[in-house]
């Protein structure tokens, strides 16, 4: 069964660091590549950081570059989102997304989502 787990939300003050993780199970994560998404209250869904294999060349947010990292480790099947330098517009549900493209075919899997919350 396919699983992918965030953990590491939580409550924290501007300007403070955060950081998520993203377990996976169930498939070939070393294969896929790896997104975070973030839906604040009442908008819609946005990408916030892509790492992509085989490369590992990452891509970022605008709102987020310079203070959010994603970083992964396949031996763990986990990968992560150092957030740094919290703002208040960064509160919303974080998910963890997997992708894999073979021919025509897209796999493609969601967490579940983690709440992070800056407030003072």
């Amino acid at each position: 069964q396919v699983q992918l787990v965030e953990s590491g939300g939580g409550l924290v003050q501007p300007g403070g660091s955060l950081r998520l993780s993203c377990a996976g199970a169930g498939f070939t994560f070393s294969t896929y590549t790896m997104s975070w998404y973030r839906q604040p209250p009442g908008k819609e869904r946005e990408l916030v950081a892509t790492l992509t294999i085989p490369d590992g060349s990452t891509n970022y947010a605008e709102s987020v570059k310079g203070r959010f990292t994603i970083s992964r480790d396949n031996a763990k099947n986990t990968v992560y989102l150092q957030m740094n330098s919290l703002k208040f517009e960064d509160t919303a549900v974080y998910y963890c997304y997997a992708r894999r493209k073979s021919g025509p075919t897209v796999y493609n899997y969601w967490g579940q989502g983690t709440q992070v919350t800056v407030s003072s």
